[in-house]
C-alpha cells in the first residue's frame, strides 16, 4: 500500500494557499521538542465535550463564587442535546434573559469523557492535545482557579471525598497535598494519552485566579494579617464597623471574578514564584521520581504578556529541568484590540520563553482572505501578512507554532463564515451585533470552511482544530462558540430557539459524517507528507487578477505544490508557472474532487484547492 501511495498523486480539492518565500532552514535555528513540528493539535474545553460520568456532574454550590455572583433559588444541569437557546425550566423562573443564565449552566463534561473519546481523536489523526483549564474552580471555563494543585473535583468521580481531602492540607504547603479522585483520574487520562502515540498540554493560568482562592479567601477573613496579603493588589479593606463589606482589589482587566496575583519587576513575587513552581513539579512528574511519563507534556500559558517576561524565561527554565521535550506556547494576541492590531510575538519566543504562541496572526489573515466577501484583502495582500509573520518569528519557529482559525475566545469558525467581513474577535455575537447569524452554514459556507481548513493543513505550522469543527459544530463568539460537543451515537434537538424571541430557521443538530471524513483526510495528507511538516515554503504564485495563490514545500525527498483559487470563477493555470516543467511530467501528480482540474488546459474551480504531491 505504501509503495501505491509513493507513486500516485494525492490532491485535494476546495480553496486556498499561502504566502512566503523561504528557501532553507537555518541549521542554527533554536532547537524545539522533537514530537512538535509532527503535531496537529486539538483543543478541548472539558466542560463541553464529553459528560463520562454523571454521577459527578456539579450542583447548585458549585455555582458559588463566580459570576453572576446571584444565589440561584432553583437550577439543575442542562441536558447534553437541548436547543442551545432553549430557556430551562430553572431560567425560566429566574426571569433573566439568556446571556445571563448561559454563564450559570452546566452540562457535566469530565475527564472520563474524555477518556472515552481518545479513540475517536486518534481515528481523526489527532496526536496533540490542548486542555482548558482544568484546575478546581466554580466557573464553567475554569479560568478563576480555588486550587492549581488540584483537579476540578466535578471532573472526576467523587467530588464529596476530593473536598473532604481539600480540608486536610495546607495549601500554602506542598508537603500536605494528597491526591484526590479527580487528581488520579486526570494522571490516568495522561497515561492513555500517552499509549495513544499522542502528547497533552493544559492551561497555565498564572495571572489571575477565583474569587474563592485559597490565599485571597485567608486576606479577607485575617485582612492586612494574613501572610497572603500581598500576593494582591488591595484596593479596599473592610471596615468592621459598617454592615457593608468594603474589601476589594484590582482584577485582571478590572473583572472582580478573576483577581490578579502580584507582581514586581522580575514577574510574580517570590511567594507566589515558589507556589507556581511547585504546581510545575506536581503536573509534570506526579509522582516525583524522575520519570515524566506520567506527567503533562507542557503548558499553554493564559495571558501571557500580562506577566513579566523575566518570569516565563524562569518557568521555562522549571519546565525543561523536570522535562527537556516539554513544549510551551502562549497566548500572545492584542497589542491594540480596538486597532485590530495583534502583537508581534518574537520577544516571548526569542527572548527564551516559550517554543510558540498561538498563532493568531494566522487566523486573521485566513479570515481576510478566505473568509470575507466584500472586503476581501487581495492575493498579494494575503501573501504580505504571510510573509510578515516568518520575517518576524522564523522559518524553524514557524514550522512548530499554532496556526489556528478559531478558538474557545472566538466565534466559530463555521460561523464566521456564515457572517463575513468582521474581523476575527469583534463584535461576533448577538450582544454587540444585533445582525449576526446563528443558523446553520449551508453548503456555500461549508466548502469556504473547507478551504480555510485545507490551507490551514498544508502552510507552515502545527494545524490547530477546536473541538467540535470537524463534526460541523457552529456559534457565535462566547458563550456560543462553548456549546456541547455533537456526537454521532446522540439524538439532538433541533436548534429553533432565538436568545432575543427573534425568527430563525430551524436547524437539525447532528454529526457531520462528511465534513469529519474531510478533516482526517487533510490531516492524513499532512501528516503522511514529511514537505507539510517540515519543508520549506516558496511562493509560485500571487495573482490578485485571478485570486489564484500557489507555493511549493520540499524536504528531502518529499514535496507539495498547492494552488487555491479565493475567488468564486473557475480559473486557467499552467504546470509551468507552478514550476512543473510539461504537462505530462510524471514526478508530480494529483487527484481532484473537481472535473475542472482534469482537463487541459489546466483549471481549477473558484473557491477551490488542489495539492500536488511529488511522486
Amino acid at each position: 500500500m505504501n509503495i501505491i501511495k509513493r507513486f500516485c498523486a494525492i490532491i485535494i480539492a476546495i480553496n486556498f494557499l499561502f504566502p512566503q518565500t523561504v528557501e532553507k532552514i537555518d541549521p542554527n535555528a533554536p532547537v524545539f521538542p522533537d514530537w512538535t513540528t509532527d503535531a496537529v493539535w486539538y483543543q478541548i474545553f472539558p466542560e463541553r465535550f464529553r459528560n463520562g460520568d454523571t454521577q459527578n456532574d456539579p450542583d447548585i454550590q458549585s455555582l458559588a463564587g463566580t459570576w453572576p455572583y446571584d444565589l440561584q433559588l432553583k437550577w439543575d444541569i442542562t441536558p447534553w442535546t437541548d436547543d442551545w437557546y432553549k430557556p430551562q425550566p430553572w431560567e425560566e423562573s429566574n426571569k433573566r434573559g439568556f446571556y445571563y443564565n448561559a454563564q450559570l449552566r452546566r452540562y457535566g463534561g469530565d475527564i472520563l469523557g474524555i477518556i472515552e473519546k481518545l479513540d475517536y481523536l486518534k481515528v481523526l489523526g489527532i496526536n496533540a492535545i490542548y486542555l482548558n483549564p482544568v484546575f478546581e474552580s466554580p466557573s464553567s471555563h475554569k479560568y478563576g482557579a480555588v486550587y492549581y494543585h488540584h483537579i476540578d473535583n466535578n471532573f472526576g468521580p467523587s467530588p464529596d471525598g476530593d473536598a473532604m481531602i481539600w480540608a486536610s492540607e495546607d495549601p500554602a504547603d506542598p508537603s500536605t497535598w494528597k491526591f484526590t479522585s479527580a487528581d488520579r483520574l486526570f494522571i490516568a487520562l495522561i497515561e492513555e494519552v500517552h499509549a495513544r502515540g499522542m502528547h497533552i498540554i493544559i492551561d497555565g493560568v498564572f495571572n489571575h485566579v477565583g474569587i474563592p482562592f485559597w490565599a485571597l479567601e485567608d486576606v479577607k477573613k485575617n485582612g492586612k494579617n494574613s501572610k497572603y496579603a500581598d500576593w494582591f493588589t488591595i484596593t479596599s479593606w473592610d471596615d468592621p464597623d459598617t454592615p457593608q463589606d468594603e474589601f476589594d482589589y484590582e482584577g485582571w482587566y478590572g473583572i472582580r471574578d478573576l483577581p490578579e496575583l502580584r507582581e514586581d519587576e522580575n514577574g510574580l513575587i517570590d511567594p507566589i514564584s515558589d507556589h507556581v513552581h511547585a504546581i510545575v513539579k506536581r503536573w509534570m512528574d506526579p509522582n516525583g521520581d524522575g520519570d515524566t511519563s506520567d506527567g503533562i507534556d507542557g503548558w499553554r500559558i493564559d495571558v501571557a504578556e500580562m506577566v513579566n517576561l523575566e518570569f516565563w524565561k524562569k518557568f521555562r527554565g522549571w519546565v525543561e529541568e523536570i522535562n527537556p521535550n516539554a513544549y510551551i506556547t502562549g497566548e500572545v494576541w492584542w497589542e491594540d484590540y480596538s486597532n485590530n492590531v495583534m502583537y508581534n510575538a518574537a520577544p516571548w519566543i526569542k527572548g527564551d520563553a516559550f517554543h510558540s504562541v498561538m498563532n493568531y496572526r494566522f487566523g486573521d489573515a485566513v479570515y481576510k482572505y478566505f473568509l470575507f466577501e466584500n472586503d476581501r484583502i487581495t492575493t498579494t495582500a494575503f501573501d504580505t501578512l504571510l510573509t510578515n509573520i516568518i520575517a518576524d518569528y522564523s522559518m524553524p519557529t514557524l514550522l512548530n507554532m499554532q496556526n489556528l482559525i478559531n478558538s474557545h475566545d472566538t466565534e466559530r469558525l463555521a460561523s464566521a463564515c456564515v457572517n463575513p467581513d468582521r474581523l476575527i474577535d469583534h463584535d461576533n455575537n448577538l450582544q454587540h451585533s444585533k445582525d449576526y447569524l446563528v443558523r446553520k452554514p449551508n453548503g456555500y459556507e461549508r466548502n469556504k470552511q473547507k478551504l480555510a481548513v485545507g490551507f490551514q493543513m498544508v502552510f507552515p505550522g502545527v494545524p490547530f482544530i477546536y473541538y467540535g469543527d470537524e463534526a460541523g459544530m457552529w456559534g457565535a463568539d462566547d458563550p456560543d462558540e462553548r456549546k456541547p460537543m455533537v456526537w454521532k451515537e446522540f439524538t439532538y434537538e433541533d436548534e429553533a430557539s432565538h436568545p432575543f424571541g427573534d425568527a430563525r430557521p430551524v436547524d437539525e443538530i447532528k454529526f457531520d459524517q462528511s465534513l469529519f471524513d474531510f478533516y482526517k483526510d487533510m490531516i492524513r495528507l499532512r501528516r503522511t507528507n514529511p514537505a507539510l511538516q517540515r519543508g520549506n515554503y516558496k511562493v509560485l504564485v500571487a495573482d490578485d487578477e485571478r485570486s489564484l495563490f500557489a507555493f511549493k514545500r520540499e524536504y528531502n525527498n518529499s514535496g507539495v505544490i498547492a494552488l487555491f483559487n479565493s475567488g468564486k470563477e473557475q480559473q486557467s493555470f499552467s504546470f509551468n508557472e507552478l514550476g512543473i516543467n510539461g504537462e505530462n511530467d510524471e514526478t508530480w501528480n494529483a487527484s481532484v474532487y473537481s472535473p475542472a482540474g482534469k482537463t487541459k488546459p489546466f483549471k481549477i474551480d473558484g473557491q477551490s484547492f488542489i495539492v500536488y504531491v511529488k511522486n
